[in-house]
């Protein structure tokens, strides 16, 4: 995720919290800058780490990047930002 989304997230977020758990996840730069840009960002509705190892586990190439994971699997994945609404429908797709 990258800045222009994470607002974003933060808003709609508050309609899930019930259901979905959101983890932003921070890397290639440093543990510091990124807790102040967490701090900066987003409210205590997004968890957030620092992990640079994730980057090629999921194979993201850069930001802004999404998975959305059920069950331990990945339910969909896509780059780019995108807006409220595009990310209520694939939301849906999970929440109970």
């Amino acid at each position: 995720m990258c800045r222009r989304e994470l607002p974003v997230v933060d808003e709609v977020s508050n309609e899930y919290l019930d259901d979905v758990t959101f983890l932003a996840v921070a890397g290639r730069s440093n543990p510091e800058a990124s807790a102040d840009g967490a701090a900066e960002l987003f409210s205590d509705n997004l968890l957030w780490g620092y992990d640079d190892t994730i980057w090629d586990l999921y194979g993201v190439p850069g930001q802004p990047v999404s998975v959305l994971i059920q069950d331990g699997f990945i339910v969909d994945l896509w780059f780019g930002a995108i807006g409220a609404d595009s990310l209520r429908e694939k939301l849906n797709t999970v929440a109970s």
